[in-house]
């Protein structure tokens, strides 16, 4: 899918969160509980937003790294923002032997990239130069302002969702004709509408690591490298474990997580095969 497609996808699927949030609003027979949901959501999927850059890297044990630490890879960050057109992030490197890395940060202004020790570890030049491209591709494409109200309205969703389970059980299931089919009518939806938000969460989050594939390519200028460390690290990455919270999962270039096969179910990435295929036919 080009990068327009992964766009378009995009937003028919935060479209769809939105049209799930006006059913569930609209079955709670109100829109005093939708609003109040939907403020309270904004205030702390908001927060976490402007305090991205600080939560991701608290979260990942993230330390900074300075250019005396490591002057190839910052020479090699400077080249590859250059070609970006983006200013430079600040970089971080943590403990782990999974290699890995991951963006954070609310626009290029106030971004950060992070590599695990185990990533500088087995990757040559060209592959964590296809790695870091990748990152500076989500800092480029704003996937953090995107996954943000993506996770808006799914908080939205699953708020009103937890009240009107809670009214159900309270006695509220009855509702007079004027006020629609009331809570009990409403309980498939009520039930399955957190579910089908988490479901667009992990597509729209699919959708974005494709563009990024895309978008670092071409600010590396090959695909290759990227194609080939993608293949490396989920092979790492399914025998060396990371000690992550699993709320930062998403932020890194392969599933850190991988090892655990129940969160393969719950995947925010695609299949790694995949990536490279498109990769590879992407000509670059």
């Amino acid at each position: 899918m080009s990068g327009l497609g992964n766009q378009i996808r995009t937003l028919l699927l935060m479209s769809g969160l939105t049209i799930l949030v006006i059913l569930i609003g609209g079955s709670l027979g109100g829109q005093l509980g939708m609003i109040t949901a939907f403020v309270f959501a904004l205030i702390m999927n908001g927060g976490s937003y402007w305090f991205s850059d600080k939560i991701a890297l608290s979260m990942a044990g993230a330390q900074p790294l300075s250019k005396q630490d490591n002057m190839e890879l910052y020479a090699m960050v400077e080249k590859l923002t250059a070609n970006a057109g983006m200013p430079m992030p600040r970089l971080y490197i943590t403990p782990s032997m999974q290699p890995n890395a991951f963006a954070t940060g609310r626009n290029p202004e106030h971004s950060a990239v992070a590599v695990t020790q185990g990533i500088l570890n087995i990757l040559n030049r060209n592959e964590l130069e296809g790695v870091i491209a990748h990152e500076l591709a989500h800092i480029k494409n704003r996937d953090v302002l995107i996954s943000t109200i993506v996770a808006v309205m799914a908080g939205v969703i699953t708020t009103m969702a937890n009240w009107a389970q809670w009214a159900l059980m309270f006695g509220g299931g009855n509702s007079d004709e004027e006020e629609g089919p009331g809570l009990l009518a409403s309980l498939p939806l009520i039930i399955l509408g957190p579910i089908a938000a988490m479901l667009v969460q992990m597509a729209v989050s699919r959708s974005r690591e494709y563009l990024a594939d895309s978008t670092g390519a071409n600010i590396a200028g090959h695909s290759e490298g990227l194609a080939n460390a993608l293949l490396k690290l989920e092979r790492a990455s399914s025998i060396v474990p990371m000690d992550v919270n699993p709320a930062a999962s998403h932020l890194f270039i392969v599933n850190p997580l991988s090892a655990q096969r129940l969160m393969n179910l719950f995947s925010t990435h695609p299949p790694i095969n995949d990536r490279v295929r498109r990769l590879q036919a992407s000509n670059l």
